[in-house]
C-alpha cells in the first residue's frame, strides 16, 4: 500500500531550516517539514498544513521539487511517496513545537550525518534548484541500500 507524504523545505539564499523531529516516525533526526494528507486534502494543502503544524510558519509559495518513491527491504508493501516542495517565502517566526526543533543551517554546514541516508543523494539537487524523482530502498535499518534519480 502507498501513502501519501509531504516534504517542505524552507530555503533562503544560503540557509535551509530544517526541523529536529522529537517524537515518532524519524525522531532524533533534522529533515524537513511534512507527513500525511487528510481525506479531501490537495497535496499542496497538506504540505502548508504540516509546515504550520511543524514549524509554526505559513508558506507564502511553494514549489514543486521533486517525487521520491522510499521503500524498504524487508517491507514490500511500505512505499511512501513523498512530494517535496520548496518555501522561500514564509509569514510567522519558526517556532519550536511538541514534534519538531527548527533551526536553520547555512546550505555549507547541513547535518548529513543526523538526517535520513538519502538526504545527501537528493538535497543537492534541491538546493541547485533542479526538479527531480526518484525510488530509494532502505534496509531494515534505514541505510540507503538501492537509490535512482533523475
Amino acid at each position: 500500500m502507498k501513502k501519501i507524504l509531504t516534504l517542505v523545505i524552507v530555503h533562503q539564499e544560503d540557509s535551509v531550516l530544517l526541523g529536529l523531529k522529537k517524537r515518532g516516525f524519524g525522531m532524533g533526526k533534522w529533515n524537513g517539514f511534512g507527513g500525511k494528507l487528510q481525506e479531501g486534502e490537495s497535496i499542496e494543502g497538506a504540505a502548508k498544513r504540516e509546515l504550520f503544524e511543524e514549524a509554526g510558519i505559513h508558506a507564502v509559495d511553494l514549489q514543486p521539487m521533486g517525487v521520491i518513491e522510499f521503500s524498504w527491504e524487508n517491507k514490500s508493501e511500505h512505499v511512501l511517496e513523498v512530494h517535496i516542495f520548496k518555501s522561500t517565502h514564509f509569514e510567522g517566526q519558526p517556532t519550536e513545537g511538541e514534534e519538531m526543533k527548527p533551526q536553520w543551517f547555512n546550505i555549507t554546514q547541513i547535518p548529513y550525518e543526523k538526517m535520513w541516508s538519502d538526504d545527501k543523494y537528493w538535497l543537492p539537487l534541491f538546493l541547485a534548484g533542479r526538479t527531480f524523482a526518484g525510488k530509494v530502498v532502505f534496509d531494515e535499518h534505514n541505510n540507503v541500500v538501492e537509490h535512482t534519480l533523475s
